[in-house]
């Protein structure tokens, strides 16, 4: 299969049928992640044609094309390649007869592929320097991560992500204080995907393996804040582990929404402000971004 790196694909057999060897999280072996992205692309763009799958089928396809795509950028992909990519994509699914032996052949093996997918309760998305930790088990005891990233900030702890009983959840942080201090205010800062043309990587702060620490990953200028819009004393399932008591805040659903349009190379900063005798002191955790946009899709695919 011609590589999507190189020049256009033209239209054939092949491609059809390796479009759906990998629709849940697979090895690099069965193919690049710019191939598996244009040939999940490719079939996301068929279903919106020809009306392939059910909304289960479809959600369960999207979430394996967003890992692909987050994939692709921290192998190095430009935004514009992949955008060239899903154009090239959306052509040959325009192109194809949705009465085709081989389009139906790549949709019943999408289907297939779901079968399993969708008995997956939990998943680990690693990342650079952290993992995200999906959940879709159903809790009726109470809100658990649905998707969570610990972190350790200072001697202070932290967990971010969504929580809820089931579905998606909400955007939280729950963090535990080592000295039992109290924040006034909290706000989860990150890049302003409108005032900027791509991700902030300082690689000035890269060590010895070329990795850039999380805080060399927020833009010191052209961000967006979103303030807590509720807080409250987290449940032992949402708290640090092992923190006798911790702070739980709610960010609004429009944080989650530009939290899943960025690079899944940067990062985000949750900002803890507290009062201080002569002025305000912020302490600051740091999120990698990762495949959160995976994550929250794969936490919508329906259970079977």
């Amino acid at each position: 299969m011609t590589s999507p790196r190189t020049q256009p694909h033209t239209p054939s057999r092949r491609l059809w049928l390796a479009a759906v060897l990998c629709v849940a999280p697979c090895a690099a072996s069965a193919g690049t992640a710019l191939d598996l992205f244009y040939e999940r692309s490719v079939m996301t763009a068929a279903d919106l044609r020809c009306d392939l799958f059910d909304p289960g089928v479809s959600t369960a396809l999207d979430a394996a094309r967003v890992q692909a795509r987050g994939a692709a950028l921290r192998a190095g992909a430009s935004e514009d390649a992949l955008l060239g990519i899903e154009q090239r994509a959306r052509a040959k699914a325009q192109a194809a007869d949705c009465r085709s032996a081989d389009v139906a052949t790549a949709a019943g093996r999408v289907r297939t592929a779901f079968e399993g997918y969708s008995r997956i309760s939990r998943l680990t998305y690693p990342g650079d320097t952290a993992a995200w930790q999906a959940d879709r088990t159903i809790s009726v005891e109470g809100p658990l991560w649905r998707l969570s990233q610990p972190a350790k900030f200072g001697w202070d702890r932290l967990v971010f992500g969504l929580g809820g009983k089931q579905g998606q959840g909400v955007l939280l942080a729950s963090a535990s204080f080592a000295d039992g201090a109290s924040p006034y205010a909290v706000r989860l800062v990150m890049r302003d995907i409108s005032r900027t043309s791509g991700p902030y990587l300082d690689r000035r702060q890269a060590g010895p393996d070329g990795r850039i620490p999380l805080a060399g990953r927020m833009p010191p200028s052209a961000t967006r804040a979103f303030s807590a819009e509720a807080r409250s004393p987290a449940s032992a399932r949402l708290a640090p582990a092992g923190a006798k008591s911790a702070l739980l805040v709610r960010f609004p659903t429009q944080a989650t929404e530009a939290l899943a349009r960025l690079d899944p190379r940067e990062a985000v900063m949750i900002e803890f402000v507290f009062s201080g005798r002569e002025r305000d002191a912020v302490r600051r955790a740091y999120v990698e971004v990762g495949d959160f946009a995976a994550g929250r899709a794969f936490l919508n695919v329906e259970n079977r």
